[in-house]
């Protein structure tokens, strides 16, 4: 009897240690799946994370980049100052001296606009407007429709962003 029992056991015991073997290959299979999902879910999170900062960096590059704007759009009203006082200067007898001050005043700060990116707009050829407010309308048969006949207060680029439009009026025939 004693064979019997042990017989009994044994047929017992495998397939306890076979439900035994099936749970755990289940529950590794189950951990590397979780492992797998954890990993993905990492990287979407380096990924995302990543993304966050170069998007910082690009946001901080452009504030830094522009940070001059307003002050130097604040300072086109003196230009525009001084180019009128030496209209009127050379206008005058005797002003050339005030001329030739207000000229080279007028060089420097142009100069200074230059080295912070600050440029003239060219108003020479077609109306465009990103560039140009057209004030009124001409005519001029020695130009073509859509031609600027006159500036009427100069425009700023302000690396490559319009500070301020020229003010102009166009040919209309």
């Amino acid at each position: 009897m004693q064979q019997e029992d042990i017989q009994q056991e044994d047929s017992q015991q495998k397939p306890q240690e076979e439900s035994s073997t099936d749970e755990l290959q289940n529950e590794d299979v189950l951990l590397r799946q979780k492992i797998q999902e954890l990993e993905d879910q990492y990287l979407r999170a380096y990924a995302d994370f990543e993304n966050v900062k170069k998007r910082l960096e690009k946001d901080k590059s452009q504030a830094l980049e522009y940070a001059n704007q307003n002050i130097l759009k604040d300072m086109l009203p003196v230009a525009d100052t001084l180019e009128k006082a030496l209209e009127s200067a050379q206008s005058i007898e005797n002003g050339e001296k005030i001329a030739e001050g207000l000229k080279l005043t007028i060089d420097n700060l142009h100069k200074v606009f230059s080295k912070y990116g600050v440029e003239v707009i060219e108003a020479d050829s077609e109306f465009n407007p990103e560039l140009h407010d057209a004030i009124m309308q001409v005519q001029d048969p020695e130009k073509d429709n859509g031609q600027i006949a006159q500036v009427l207060q100069k425009g700023y680029i302000y690396k490559e962003r319009t500070l301020r439009a020229a003010m102009v009026s166009i040919v209309k025939n």
